[in-house]
């Protein structure tokens, strides 16, 4: 019973549910990444120097038109913001998950420390996902394969990271809203499928060393089909005959 019981808390550690929200919220901040671009390069200029000369605080009639395309750029940075936490949580979440599939000792401190701490940050997720995908125990010869994925993603996201932190602030200029355009853009969408490209690999080994497991001698509980019951009064007529 004992072992049964593990294996069904086993099977409810399954990172495959966490992996479709990493899905989701990576796609939804890129369309809202995408959707803040675009105002920023239909609009943005427009609205900074329509900002600016009403001190940055519109008022009376001639400022009712500023007021729309303000609350649009702080509803598309909501947006930004929000759909960027979630993304960073379920990845958190998924990658937590994932080793504890691997090692149900795993403990929940070397993801956050992996991500939170400075300069850290910029090695130790990359390589906790390694030690991810090395615990599944994959086929061989696909080592090859998984490091040019883990390298093409993690390049895109300190490309991102860079672009944010650093081009940003320095190229910014009076006439802009944030900054925020196509590079960034085309950066992030990158790094976003890319991440989900390793979040898919890892997965879909955990699904089939799961399997393989499952099917090993001694690893599932299985019950056999009680023994059919005589029907009633059977015993008797065959002590009477």
């Amino acid at each position: 019973m004992a072992r049964g019981e593990i294996n069904v808390r086993y099977t409810q550690a399954s990172p495959a549910r966490a992996a479709s929200a990493v899905y989701v919220t990576l796609t939804a901040q890129i369309l809202s990444l995408g959707a803040l671009v675009s105002f920023e390069l239909s609009r943005g200029r427009r609205l900074a120097a329509e900002l600016a000369a009403f001190g940055g605080r519109p008022q009376g009639a001639d400022a009712e038109a500023v007021v729309g395309a303000v609350t649009m750029f702080a509803v598309l940075m909501m947006l930004v913001a929000g759909t960027t936490i979630a993304a960073a949580a379920a990845y958190v979440t998924w990658l937590v998950r994932a080793r504890q599939a691997n090692d149900r000792s795993a403990a929940a401190t070397p993801v956050a420390a992996a991500w939170l701490l400075p300069g850290v940050n910029l090695v130790a997720p990359a390589v906790l996902v390694d030690e991810v995908w090395r615990g599944t125990r994959p086929p061989a010869g696909r080592r090859g394969r998984w490091l040019a994925l883990l390298a093409g993603w993690w390049a895109a996201w300190l490309a991102t990271l860079a672009l944010v932190t650093i081009r940003l602030p320095l190229g910014a200029s009076a006439g802009d809203l944030t900054g925020v355009g196509v590079p960034e853009l085309a950066c992030a969408s990158v790094a976003a499928l890319l991440c989900g490209c390793t979040v898919r690999e890892l997965t879909r080994l955990q699904r089939a060393s799961r399997s393989a497991r499952a099917v090993e001698p001694g690893t599932v509980r299985t019950f056999s089909p009680q023994p059919a019951q005589p029907a009633p009064g059977s015993t008797a007529m065959g002590r009477t005959s």
